[in-house]
């Protein structure tokens, strides 16, 4: 059943949208703010590379898809749902961007807001953490390549 799920999930064109939409993303940061280019620091700073764009985002994953998310669908409320996301989604990507303000500025906090409905949307439509971890490290992983850990 796992097997035939992923099958599933790897055939969603809306899934393929939002791979597609993080390069757009990063070439707009990229014109917005054009930091000088220096693509081989991973190899010199590899843990400074790999935990933002892999643990971290694993664990944010489990924290607020797998738990916060699928907490609160379980409430009436929490399943509602206004153009494919759902209560549940939206709430929990308010909460995920305000707790961006402990480490990020206003502006880059209110901008974790909308990848994080997007994540929570494919928690929604997938019933499974296996498309936001895989999009969420994808995001994180092409932005710290690019920009670093500015």
């Amino acid at each position: 059943m796992a097997a035939q799920t992923n099958i599933v999930i790897w055939r969603d064109a809306h899934l393929g949208a939002a791979f597609v939409a993080a390069p757009a993303f990063w070439a707009g940061l990229w014109w917005w703010n054009s930091p000088p280019l220096d693509l081989s620091w991973i190899l010199r700073e590899p843990l400074g590379f790999a935990i933002p764009a892999f643990v971290y985002p694993i664990l944010e994953e489990i924290v607020f898809r797998g738990g916060l998310q699928t907490f609160l669908l379980r409430y009436p409320r929490g399943g509602a749902n206004w153009r494919g996301f759902s209560l549940a989604n939206i709430a929990t990507s308010a909460v995920f961007a305000a707790l961006h303000l402990f480490s990020h500025s206003l502006l880059w906090s209110v901008a974790t807001f909308l990848p994080s409905v997007v994540f929570g949307y494919f928690r929604d439509r997938h019933s499974s953490l296996v498309s936001p971890i895989a999009l969420h490290v994808f995001y994180n992983s092409g932005y710290f390549w690019l920009f670093g850990l500015h």
